[in-house]
């Protein structure tokens, strides 16, 4: 045997050492096996498990994003319809206004005389004045119409000064004259300072009027003397089957095209698509819609895009939801409301991919992270396997304990993570940071950056769901909303169980979640019952706020009023008092004396009562209608008196009842309200307002509802009548 370096060649500690060095060998050999199959299971799990949040996170975050994006879309798109659409509703209010007020006017011209007149006065500029023009040709001096059409001059200046959107109206008459008012009567001269004549009756608006015989809305025209875009509502004025003329308001679009234009802002776009199909309005520049008022312009309705064309044509008739729309290669989020007025829509368009690009952003940003963390979590593993075998290699007697201790430190970490995020990828649970990955060394780097991303993830979710909560928040609100509107009207049946003389009932359907029609009926004293019947202008919110105000109002005039027409007077002073925001409510009001069956009434505009004698039919009773309460002051209104007889029974509605629409914009009408009225002769109170109800269901179809409905019937049973519990008997 040999010595070399103190160690006998082929003795025993030279065996120990080949043991130890075999030992330290298959250890080492062994880690670096076990560590390798470690990191290549640990970097399959983490790239599967990515991949599968990847794709849990794409899909949620997409899906939640859509939903938002609709909700949000579609309640800002059917915002925005209601917003233009009551402006022409307004507009159709005022011109209905105009119209009964001339026709009242005109059918008492042999009583009331005639009023000066002036041609238009330069000096005038900026102030509201009436004015007077004429076709080429026409005397205007010698008019038997104009001075009376002069009569309107007071009402009309004050509806152009407290209507914010009306900055003319007037009134073509037949003979060609023409008596307006307005604040540039400047601009009815030409350069030379000659007169400009109108040629009244060859105007679009008065024609579409005269023929259709109702009110109308042209489509965008240009005005006469300042040449800026508009759309008239004109209405026919009959008296005693004779044309008066026409009556019409413009409604100048200058403020809905610049409104149209700042839409464009803010990554989207809308747009206005009129009756006929063609876009009136969307912002210059706009990747899809080419503006046109020519007779030409491209219906829209029949593209050759199907899928527009069918958008197009569902938008103007109903509010659409989101759609996607392919066009010029392109998808498109669209959402379209209907301006039930006028007959138009308003389309809100937004590319697809800008609206995902979100959710793709956050998806890339998920991918550079782990990315960045597999990087150094691979570069880190080598450098530590490379410290592994260094530091066994100068510890040999405690390489073995060296060895397995930094194989144990390093794998326990690895493994828990591996398990948290398999338990992720499994439950949906979001990784968090733990003390066992506290390493301060690449693994804790790893461990920091899943847990970041998680975070962030955790973050956007409840992001979502706060949006999500607030929608919901919303929509609670409108419900308790209509819940007290419905605790406002009389609502238990019977209402007063120890009066025999009537019996009676009484519905409200409003349109939207709260509305701003309303019935009454209240004792005044035990032989005297007080019935109203009323209709508000507005609709929405401001409609229910007045209609709770007009009710209050009414109903207190009731108490200190001796008459029917005393409290109309009374309630229309104390409305026009501070009626800032210009709204109006239709009444029909009639205080029943129960011990003989006395009827007396007024009306302030509202629609006609049905009157149904005993063993009879209902019909029409056709009273004399006085101006709407809240509309002008100083008002008087007309009283008339109906004799009910045992029997008789008394229907009254609003406008939301004959004017119901179909899907084919086909009204129900006064006849068909008639003919349900008539289906049951025996039925009570109860009956006749479920026919009603069933036939306007039944016409109206799949149809939205436009209008309130709001019905109440009356029968008299006598001053002697029994209590239905002696009848049986």
């Amino acid at each position: 045997m040999k010595k070399i370096f103190g160690i006998t060649i082929g003795g025993l500690q030279h065996k120990i050492l080949n043991l130890v060095l075999m030992v330290f060998i298959a250890t080492i050999g062994c880690v670096i096996v076990v560590s390798t199959i470690k990191t290549k299971q640990l970097s399959s799990v983490v790239n599967n498990t990515r991949v599968e949040q990847q794709e849990a996170i794409e899909d949620s975050s997409v899906k939640t994003l859509l939903m938002s994006v609709d909700s949000s879309m579609t309640k800002s798109n059917a915002l925005q319809a209601y917003i233009a659409d009551d402006m022409f509703s307004d507009l159709r209010s005022d011109v209905s206004t105009m119209q009964a007020l001339a026709e009242e006017i005109f059918s008492q011209k042999n009583d009331i005389g005639k009023a000066a007149f002036e041609l238009p006065d330069k000096t005038k500029a900026g102030q509201y004045t009436p004015q007077v023009l004429c076709e080429s040709g026409v005397d205007y001096e010698s008019s038997e119409l104009l001075g009376i059409a002069a009569r309107m001059a007071a009402p009309m200046t004050a509806m152009c000064s407290k209507a914010d959107y009306m900055d003319n109206c007037y009134i073509g008459l037949a003979d060609g004259t023409f008596f307006l008012v307005d604040d540039h009567p400047e601009n009815k001269y030409d350069e030379n300072g000659e007169l400009i004549h109108i040629a009244v009756r060859e105007r679009p608006w008065y024609i579409n009027a005269v023929e259709s015989g109702d009110l109308c809305f042209s489509g965008v025209i240009s005005d006469t003397y300042s040449g800026a875009s508009c759309v008239t509502c004109s209405a026919p004025v009959y008296v005693n089957g004779e044309l008066i003329g026409v009556v019409a308001i413009d409604l100048f679009l200058d403020s809905m095209e610049e409104y149209v234009n700042e839409s464009a802002k803010s990554g989207g776009f809308i747009c206005i698509v009129n009756d006929n199909g063609n876009v009136v309005f969307a912002p210059e520049g706009n990747p899809l819609f080419e503006v046109s008022l020519s007779e030409d312009a491209e219906d829209l309705r029949k593209s050759d895009n199907a899928e527009l064309a069918d958008f197009i044509s569902s938008a103007l008739t109903a509010s659409t939801g989101m759609k996607t729309v392919n066009a010029g290669g392109t998808d498109y989020y669209m959402v379209g409301s209907p301006m039930s007025t006028v007959g138009w829509a308003v389309v809100s368009v937004v590319e697809k991919e800008l609206i995902e690009q979100p959710a793709k952003e956050l998806i890339a940003e998920y991918d550079r992270i782990n990315e960045r963390s597999s990087e150094e979590y691979a570069g880190s593993a080598g450098k530590l396997q490379k410290r592994a075998a260094i530091a066994v290699f100068l510890i040999f007697i405690a390489g073995i304990l060296i060895s397995r201790f930094v194989a144990g430190r390093i794998l326990k970490p690895i493994e828990a993570m591996t398990g948290d995020v398999i338990e992720g990828a499994e439950t949906g649970k979001l990784f968090e940071m733990k003390d066992v990955y506290r390493t301060n060394d690449e693994i804790q780097v790893l461990a920091e950056s899943i847990d970041d991303l998680s975070k962030k993830t955790k973050k956007y979710i409840e992001d979502i769901t706060a949006i999500t909560a607030e929608n919901e928040r919303i929509g609670t609100e409108l419900f308790l909303a209509t819940r007290i509107q419905e605790s406002m009207l009389p609502h238990i049946f019977p209402p007063f169980p120890d009066k025999h003389e009537f019996e009676i009932y009484a519905i409200m359907d409003p349109a939207r979640e709260v509305g701003g029609d309303f019935y009454d009926f209240f004792l005044i004293d035990q032989d005297h019952l007080c019935l109203v019947m009323a209709d508000v202008s507005g609709k929405g919110i401001p409609g229910a706020l007045f209609m709770m105000i007009s009710k209050t109002i009414i109903q207190s005039s009731a108490v200190l009023g001796s008459s029917a027409s005393d409290i109309l007077e009374r309630a229309n002073a104390a409305l026009c008092a501070n009626n800032q925001a210009d709204m109006f409510v239709t009444v029909w009001l009639g205080i029943l004396e129960l011990s003989t069956g006395k009827l007396s009434c007024a009306n302030a505009g509202h629609e006609y009562p049905a009157l149904k004698r005993k063993n009879g039919k209902f019909e029409l009773y056709k009273d004399k209608h006085g101006f709407v309460l809240g509309g002008m002051d100083g008002m008087k209104y007309k009283e008339y008196t109906i004799e009910l007889n045992e029997g008789d029974s008394l229907f009254l509605y609003t406008d939301g009842v004959p004017e119901a629409t179909d899907a084919q914009q086909e009204m129900f009408g006064s006849d068909r309200m008639i003919e349900a009225l008539n289906k049951d002769e025996n039925a009570n109170p109860y009956e006749v307002l479920g026919n009603v109800r069933e036939a306007v269901s039944d016409f109206v179809g799949d149809a939205e509802q436009f209008d309130d409905l709001t019905m109440l019937c009356i029968e008299y049973r006598g001053a002697d009548a029994e209590p239905e519990e002696n009848k049986q008997a």
